[in-house]
């Protein structure tokens, strides 16, 4: 039985294809912008908690059939390197976009690009940082030649290569490893068993009755009675039912790294939810669900400082357009398996 959710999962691709041409799904590596005039200045993708510029995590190709405005729709998340940042249930580090342009717009072709022939990217009209593919308004004083998004990843770049290059010298640079491996998302629906998972409910609802039975009758001393694997069952539907429903919902495709499901519900790995989902500050619309990051993409990042439970995204129920045509901000919730409450943040 399909469940409605689209699951996402990493396939290597050639990186001619995760261009901003052929508008694919993709983690890692630079981001492929949609609106290339109109991408966000360097100042909206500082990390909240230091300072520091985001990175580029992942976009999520997402148009609206509904809407001819939204023909093509694309998702960016950005994510700080830092891994002091990473605290608890709170997403100040973590930021996403949306961009979306009408089927005749002023990049793209009408029809789509063939695949079949390797082809090269719509070249972006606003200066890219050299470093990360972010809004680079800073030249190197030197060569002229760089940009870069602020002084930060200019050093990076300094340190790694473009020093010799720019003073002429056979150029020894080196990988700046603050990019995250580049592969493609692709996605298929999610299907499940639908006999076997009445046949779940119907054992949960049982252990729940039978525990709320002893309680109720003074027993759950009872309980301490039990052999261990029975024990394992009333811990799960007491102590961390959420987390064990996370993870029977995923064991039947454990590499998926997104769910896509629009106006649906996250799958939750705790019980810390957000408490409250900001509306959108352009037109007022109440925002919805659309994906989740899954804790399995961070096997692909190659970057330990980067931690999280599950990534929810909100955005804009009417997936409005900004007047000044820039990307919109949206809402994301950082997840973790821990019972902290999450702290108050500004609207991400």
């Amino acid at each position: 039985m399909e469940t409605g959710v689209e699951l996402g999962f990493v396939e290597p691709c050639e990186d001619w294809l995760l261009s901003n041409k052929f508008f694919r799904s993709k983690v890692g590596g630079k981001p492929a912008w949609l609106d290339l005039k109109n991408i966000p200045l360097p100042k909206d993708l500082l990390c909240e908690e230091c300072g520091d510029p985001c990175v580029f995590l992942c976009q999520v190709y997402a148009p609206l059939d509904e809407s001819e405005r939204c023909f093509h729709r694309m998702l960016f998340l950005f994510v700080c390197l830092r891994a002091t940042c990473y605290r608890p249930n709170q997403c100040n580090n973590i930021l996403v976009y949306r961009s979306q342009l009408p089927r005749r717009n002023d990049y793209y072709d009408f029809d789509p690009p063939n695949e079949e022939t390797r082809a090269e990217p719509v070249p972006s009209p606003v200066p890219l940082c050299a470093v990360c593919g972010c809004h680079g308004p800073q030249k190197c004083s030197r060569c002229k030649q760089a940009n870069y998004c602020g002084v930060v990843h200019q050093r990076i770049d300094w340190k790694h290569g473009h020093k010799s290059s720019c003073s002429g010298e056979v150029n020894q640079s080196e990988p700046t490893k603050i990019l995250f491996p580049q592969n493609e998302i692709v996605t298929e629906p999610e299907k499940i068993e639908q006999k076997s998972n009445l046949s779940e409910q119907e054992n949960e609802q049982k252990q729940m009755e039978e525990y709320e039975r002893l309680s109720k009758q003074g027993k759950t001393g009872e309980l301490s009675e039990l052999s261990e694997s029975e024990l394992d069952k009333y811990s799960e539907q007491v102590d961390d039912k959420t987390f064990a429903r996370f993870r029977k919902r995923i064991e039947a495709e454990p590499e998926q790294v997104l769910r896509y499901d629009r106006k649906g519900s996250p799958l939750w790995i705790s019980d810390v939810l957000p408490e409250a989902v900001p509306d959108c500050e352009n037109c007022g619309a109440a925002r919805v669900f659309e994906f989740q990051i899954m804790p399995q993409l961070l096997n692909n990042l190659d970057n330990s400082n980067i931690d999280w439970g599950t990534l929810a995204v909100y955005t804009c129920e009417q997936s409005c357009d900004r007047p000044d045509h820039a990307y919109a901000k949206e809402y994301v919730f950082k997840q973790d398996v821990s019972d902290t409450k999450p702290s108050q943040s500004s609207d991400n």
